[in-house]
């Protein structure tokens, strides 16, 4: 389990480049491989950031990560990129492994890697060559929902068309070629392959979708009968030592020859290890690309049916879903200077009376499961910062609906919430939330999910350092 004690360290940063090696201490390196980009934070054992930044996408991938999901969503899978995402995402890796300021890699103790949930990668065990296009977080296969929730209990996590499971049924069931030597990894766990060389590793948090049962801490009977259960990768708790650094790329970026790779997370339980929430009844919602919302409960809840679904923490469980409204759907309206200035002009104690549901293409997760689910952005106003009240409102009552919803289904209430990423920095739509929910909402002392995924590092090689 993760050691909550782990994630109660001091967040406010101190960024030094002025770390040296030679004061005996070490320093840990988490990355964060989400839907606009790449991330990463490099932080001491007091959770002090020495050093930090972030890769857009390479251009070939178009605009951004957005872009191509919109296309994937209206356009056959032959039509797209194909292994572009996995050119995309391995070179973003390693221009993130050699921005960290060279007098500080001789101190990095380990690494660990969080990547959006239900991202899929099958790829040749013999040869490491991917055997088809990712799937991406939100890409859904109602092909294989049948199938699936017909060996899986009633309104589990997998019974959704997102769902990894559903993915790695629809392509074992249009796959053409040999499947004996076929394996399935998740984004993150592929990123942290290409470290440590260890093929087919993953942790408890992104194999959730697959099906794994973390309450059990085991694959259930169900999943193991199947013809392609020997796809499955091992599972972890994440933060967990795999091995170290394959010398090739130590050699190469400079890293010190015992820097351990641990097991990662998703990109929502980053970001809620980040912001520090550690009692129940605390929220963290994600305003980033999508809107992701993750509840501390003393109670386990699931169920398909709205995109629900429950991760362990300890002793204690996350409980959330992720809506496909967000920013992305902002920065296909607005700039992000539009943004800035239209907001300022917003009275965030007014209620709007503009209803949309603001998505970038067809298709909901959360707080209902509805893949046939339309944008809706009109009337548009022609007044600009009435327009972007609307949506910053709406999306605010998709929030309110999804926490709502989780409480209905018997998870502990939710008290407080904290808010990470882009969006929390737009000081009005932390006001209109607050309005909206009917709850306090602060802005979290740590932002981002590579901040969470430094602090998995830090488990790894505490728990490393106390086993030997």
């Amino acid at each position: 389990m993760l050691e909550s004690n782990v994630f109660c360290k001091p967040t406010r940063p101190n960024i030094s480049a002025n770390y040296k090696a030679e004061n005996g201490k070490k320093l840990y390196l988490g990355m964060d491989f989400g839907t606009s980009g790449a991330r990463y934070a490099l932080i001491d054992h007091e959770g002090n950031i020495h050093a930090q930044g972030k890769r857009d996408y390479p251009l070939y991938m178009g605009e951004c990560v957005s872009t191509v999901v919109y296309l994937i969503n209206r356009l056959p899978s032959k039509k797209v990129g194909k292994m572009e995402w996995i050119r995309s995402w391995k070179d973003s890796l390693f221009l993130l492994l050699d921005d960290v300021p060279v007098s500080l890699r001789p101190v990095v103790a380990s690494i660990a890697i969080d990547g959006t949930s239900a991202t899929t990668i099958i790829i040749d065990s013999t040869s490491g060559d991917p055997l088809c296009r990712p799937y991406l977080y939100n890409e859904s296969c109602p092909d294989a929902l049948p199938l699936v929730k017909s060996i899986a209990p009633p309104k589990h996590t997998v019974c959704s068309g997102s769902s990894t499971l559903c993915k790695l049924v629809s392509w074992w069931n249009s796959c053409d070629s040999s499947k004996e030597s076929a394996v399935l990894l998740h984004q993150a766990d592929w990123l942290l392959w290409l470290l440590h060389g260890k093929l087919g590793v993953s942790d408890y948090n992104n194999a959730l979708k697959v099906g794994y049962d973390p309450e059990m801490d085991s694959y259930p009977p169900w999943l193991l009968s199947q013809p392609y259960s020997h796809l499955l990768p091992s599972v972890q708790h994440p933060g967990t030592k795999i091995g170290c650094m394959k010398e090739d790329i130590r050699t190469q970026f400079g890293y010190p020859k015992d820097c351990l790779i641990c097991t990662g997370t998703t990109d929502s339980i980053a970001a809620f290890l980040a912001a520090g929430a550690t009692l129940p009844g605390k929220g963290v919602t994600s305003l980033g690309s999508t809107l992701a919302i993750k509840l501390l409960s003393t109670k386990r809840v699931e169920d398909a049916r709205y995109g629900v679904y429950s991760h362990r923490l300890d002793d204690k469980w996350l409980v959330g879903g992720a809506s496909n409204t967000g920013g992305a759907v902002l920065r296909q309206l607005f700039s992000d200077e539009q943004l800035k200035k239209l907001s300022e002009q917003i009275n965030p104690l007014e209620a709007s009376p503009l209803d949309y549901y603001p998505l970038q293409a067809v298709g909901e997760r959360f707080p209902m499961a509805d893949p046939n689910m339309e944008p809706r952005l009109h009337p548009r106003p022609k007044n600009d910062v009435e327009y972007l009240h609307g949506i910053l409102e709406s999306i605010a009552r998709i929030e309110a609906k999804g926490y709502t919803l989780l409480k209905d289904l018997g998870a502990t209430p939710v008290e407080e919430v904290i808010t990470s990423g882009g969006g929390s920095k737009n000081e009005k739509w932390i006001k209109i939330r607050e309005r909206v929910l009917g709850l306090p909402v602060s802005k979290a002392n740590q932002t981002e999910a590579a901040y969470g995924a430094a602090l998995l590092a830090m488990k790894g090689a505490c728990e490393n350092a106390a086993s030997d």
